[in-house]
């Protein structure tokens, strides 16, 4: 029996994930399989690559051939390299540190939201408030600004 290490997708149209899985090379792409090493989301920024090393080293070690985009995804882990014996078997596999996850981002968003309609509607209540002040102090032409203060006191 011919064992492939191979991508099955998942996910909906134009949102594609894969798995990474070891199956039967007469199988269908998404048919079934023997054992699912790994993942694979090629549309998150950095891309996401999961792989368990422990188990793609066996399936490599007793034959199992990897697709051409399974050998990249490898390369990029490290672990083809560890298969093959290479003495550097450091893969070139970015992570995303400061990656936020799909919760934290609407979070963020919903509070920059309110606090955006908070600060709004306090501008909106101060101006209000500058504007019935401003109406009850106006000054007459003739009189300074400082003199229409003093009037004001003397009518209270």
């Amino acid at each position: 029996m011919a064992v492939k290490i191979r991508l099955k997708r998942m996910g909906k149209i134009r949102a594609p994930f894969y798995r990474i899985v070891v199956a039967d090379s007469r199988k269908k792409r998404d048919g079934a399989v023997i054992e699912e090493i790994g993942l694979y989301h090629p549309t998150e920024d950095p891309s996401v690559i999961q792989v368990e090393s422990e188990r793609a080293q066996y399936w490599l070690g007793v034959g199992a051939q990897p697709t051409e985009q399974v050998a990249a995804l490898l390369k990029v882990t490290g672990d083809w390299q560890k298969a093959k014996g290479e003495t550097t078997a450091a893969g070139s596999l970015k992570s995303a540190e400061t990656k936020k996850t799909a919760e934290e981002l609407i979070a963020e968003a919903d509070k920059a939201a309110a606090e955006s309609r908070d600060g709004a509607k306090k501008a909106k209540e101060s101006k209000a408030a500058e504007v019935e002040a401003g109406s009850e102090e106006v000054p007459a032409e003739g009189e300074a600004p400082e003199d229409a203060e003093a009037a004001a006191t003397d009518e209270a």
